[in-house]
C-alpha cells in the first residue's frame, strides 16, 4: 500500500471520527429555536430573507441551497463561519449563545428534529455533529 493511500485513508478516518452525531439526532430544543427565530428576524432576515431563502448577496439558510452548501460539513463549521463573519456589517457582534440560538432556528427551518438539550456553544462539541441532508 502506498504512503499516499495510507495517509489519505488515515485522514478520512479522522474526519469520520470527528463527527459522531448528526443533525438528525435532535441537537437543539424547540425553545432555543424560538429564541433563534426572534434573533434571526432582527439580525439576519434583511440579507438572508425572512424565509431563510437567501438574498442578492447572501446564501440560503434553509432548503436545497443550504443543504447543498453544508452537507458533509459540521454544525461546528457553520457556527465558526457565523461567529466570525456575521452579521455582515458587524461581524462578531452576536454572542456565542445568540449564534447557537440562530443556528438552532436554522436547523428547525430545515426540518431537523428537536431534542432535549440546547445546541452547544462550543465549536469543539459542534464539530461532533454532521450536517446530513438525509437521515442515515
Amino acid at each position: 500500500m502506498s504512503r499516499e493511500l495510507i495517509l489519505t485513508f488515515g485522514f478520512a478516518a479522522v474526519l469520520v471520527a470527528q463527527a459522531t452525531r448528526s443533525v438528525w439526532d435532535g441537537v437543539y430544543t424547540t425553545d432555543q429555536a424560538k429564541r433563534g427565530q426572534e434573533l434571526y428576524g432582527r439580525e439576519c432576515a434583511a440579507c438572508h430573507g425572512s424565509d431563510l431563502s437567501g438574498g442578492e448577496s447572501a446564501p440560503p439558510l434553509a432548503g436545497a441551497g443550504f443543504l447543498s452548501n453544508w452537507t458533509g460539513l459540521t454544525v461546528g463549521d457553520l457556527f465558526d463561519r457565523t461567529q466570525k463573519s456575521m452579521p455582515q456589517n458587524t461581524p462578531g457582534k452576536l454572542s456565542r449563545a445568540q449564534n447557537a440560538d440562530i443556528i438552532a432556528y436554522m436547523l428547525s427551518a430545515n426540518r431537523f428534529p428537536e431534542g432535549k438539550n440546547d445546541l452547544d456553544q462550543q465549536v469543539e462539541a459542534l464539530k461532533q455533529i454532521r450536517i446530513d441532508a438525509e437521515k442515515k
